[in-house]
Formats: structure tokens, C-alpha cells, sequence
């Protein structure tokens, strides 16, 4: 470790700008942060500065207030340019949301294959109730019945609620390829466990790196497993990312991440994220010497009280640690009578 990974991270700005507000974190590079309605109340977004209009890194949720802020942003910091082009560094809602809008306006689509596929069919998969398979799923893996049974009577979080309308067409961004933007030409690299193929940029021409949720300075981002796929390991696939990353990471890099503030430090921040997760699941396993359904191991995984509104968030990420001692042959997973998935320690 040199001396300045051993001092820790490092937060330049100390305060993330107003709202309608920009703060420039180099030229042509300004930073703008969006409101979300949840425990995770906002998200950063980027505008990068071509001379004729306008890159936006990441767009927040599709809202009224959100639009409205982006108007604001538009007729005062951004000094009236149009945005061309928007690139969305992964599917969440909280980043591509207003990708639509922008587009409907004449702005280009930027991401990765994976993203605006996976965007594109759940901004059309709108349920009222939750699917048949989500609500077996959210069985298996041990969901509390109160929770459960008032989940099956709600409306489920859908993608249309706060993501605008996606036309077909984007630009594939893929890993290895160069995006020039802001004057600077940025290395594309994909990262993964958050979220598939998350697009990160690494300036070439400076020390900025454009992290979105795969390098966050003082938090770490939720490596569910769903319905969709339940045995996926994302776990295995952040844990490959983190230690990829290492190889092109510096202590000087400034890396603008997709929530909290800019930092520096990230070779050290990657040792951190690696060892947190391997420490949870050190935790997790000496848990599971007695047969565990997933709800049950809230505890050693985030060692805080789990409260009703990250519940879900809680729970696939529990599913996430257990199915990767199951593939790394740490754990067996058994059925009880009931039906419930239950995960012990391989002995």
C-alpha cells in the first residue's frame, strides 16, 4: 500500500450542489445531483460538455419534479444546449428513467446490449399484482407471511411508474471501446453483480472515471437475486469485477460515482468492497451450522435492524450470499415441507 491509498479515501467536494444546481468537477465536466423517493434519497448524474449540446451520464427517475429540475439545469447551468446524447450506465430505474424523454426530444441512446434490453422489456411488463413467479419465489426463499401476504394484495414496483417510454433504437456501448465526449476520449468498461454489463468510463486524458453504482465510495450496492434468474451468482460476478478493476485502478483517479460524493482512493476502495463481502460471507457461513431459510439471515449479513421499506432489498441480497456458498460449495441447499428453500453449512 503507498501512502496515499494508506490515508483512506478522499472527498474533494464536501457537498454535493443544490438542486437545479451544478458543480463543476473539471472542464467541460459538471455534476448534478436528483432527488429519489426512497431511504437512498438521491443520485448523481453527469453532463459532459461537446461544445454543440450536451452528454448526460445517467438521467434519475421519470417524475414531474425530476423533469422539472432538468429544465431548470437545461436553462441555467447548461446554458440552453440541447443533450444529443444520453448514456444510461445500466437498466435501474434511477439512471435510465427519463432516457425516453431525452429521446423524444432528438438525444441519442447510449448503453450496453444488456441494459436497454432488459430496460426496454421491463418498461413494457406491467403487472398489477405481483407474478405468479415472483410470488413463488418470495416463498422459497422464506419471506415473512405478513409481508407476503400484503405484498400479494399490492400493486409491485413497476418500471413504467417511473421510467418514460423507450423507443426502439440505442447505440451499443461495448467493453474495450473507446466514447469520446467532454474532449476526452474514455475507455468503456463493464462491470457486473449490481447490475448486467454497468457501463463505466475512464478518461484517458485525465484522472476522472465515471463509476454509476459499481464504484460507490461509502456504500455498497445490492446484489439481488430474483425471479427472473434464482440461481444466478452476483456475488461471484461483483467479486470478479472489483478484482478486474484493480488492474487499471490509481490512488489519483477521481471517480464520480452514480450516488454519495466524488472521491479519490480507489484502489483502496476496491480492497474494501472485496473484503466486505468475503467478511459478510465468513459471517453468513458460521450462521448456517444450523439449516437457515433466507429471511433468517438478515443478521450477520448487514448486522443492523432490518426495517419494512428495504425488506425486499434485504431479501434477495440474502439469497444472493447463499446461493454463492451453494456455487462455490460452501453450503448445500435443501426443501422443507413446506416448500422453503433451507441453507446450512456443508460439512
Amino acid at each position: 500500500m503507498d501512502g496515499t491509498e494508506a490515508t483512506g479515501l478522499r472527498y474533494p467536494f464536501e457537498q454535493a450542489p443544490d438542486e437545479g444546481c451544478t458543480t463543476e468537477i473539471a472542464p467541460g465536466v459538471l455534476w448534478a445531483r436528483l432527488p429519489l423517493p426512497m431511504a437512498l434519497d438521491h443520485v448523481n448524474v453527469y453532463a459532459l460538455d461537446d461544445g454543440d449540446g450536451w452528454t448526460i451520464f445517467d438521467t434519475g427517475f421519470d417524475t414531474s419534479r425530476t423533469r422539472g429540475i432538468w429544465a431548470k439545469l437545461l436553462a441555467g447551468p447548461l446554458r440552453g444546449k440541447r443533450v444529443r446524447r444520453v448514456i444510461a450506465s445500466h437498466h435501474h430505474p434511477d439512471h435510465i428513467g427519463l432516457a425516453g424523454w431525452f429521446q423524444a426530444d432528438g438525444a441519442e441512446l447510449w448503453a450496453s446490449r444488456t441494459a436497454w434490453l432488459f430496460a426496454r422489456m421491463l418498461v413494457l411488463d406491467e403487472q398489477d399484482r405481483p407474478a405468479p413467479e415472483t410470488a413463488a419465489f418470495w416463498r422459497k426463499a422464506g419471506m415473512d407471511p405478513e409481508i407476503l401476504e400484503r405484498r400479494m394484495d399490492e400493486r409491485p414496483f413497476n418500471f413504467c411508474d417511473v421510467v418514460a417510454p423507450m423507443p426502439l433504437g440505442f447505440h451499443q456501448l461495448r467493453a474495450g471501446g473507446v466514447f469520446h465526449a467532454a474532449g476526452r476520449d474514455w475507455d468503456i468498461r463493464l462491470g457486473q453483480g449490481h447490475a448486467p454489463d454497468q457501463v463505466t468510463l475512464w478518461s484517458r486524458d485525465c484522472n476522472l472515471v465515471l463509476g454509476a453504482d459499481q464504484l460507490l465510495p461509502s456504500i455498497s450496492p445490492n446484489l439481488g437475486v430474483y425471479a427472473t434468474e434464482p440461481e444466478a451468482d452476483p456475488v461471484a460476478d461483483w467479486l470478479q469485477s472489483c478484482a478486474a478493476f484493480q488492474h487499471v485502478a490509481r490512488a489519483d483517479q477521481l471517480v464520480l460515482p452514480g450516488h454519495k460524493l466524488p472521491f479519490t482512493g480507489l484502489p483502496l476502495r476496491l480492497r474494501q468492497k472485496i473484503e466486505n463481502h468475503h467478511g459478510a460471507l465468513r459471517r453468513l457461513r458460521a450462521h448456517l451450522t444450523t439449516p437457515r431459510r433466507a429471511s433468517e439471515c438478515f443478521a450477520p449479513l448487514f448486522k443492523r435492524q432490518i426495517t419494512d421499506g428495504v425488506y425486499g432489498l434485504a431479501l434477495v441480497e440474502a439469497v444472493a450470499h447463499l446461493n454463492h456458498l451453494v456455487a462455490t460449495d460452501q453450503a448445500l441447499r435443501s426443501t422443507d415441507a413446506d416448500g422453503v428453500w433451507m441453507w446450512q453449512t456443508k460439512s
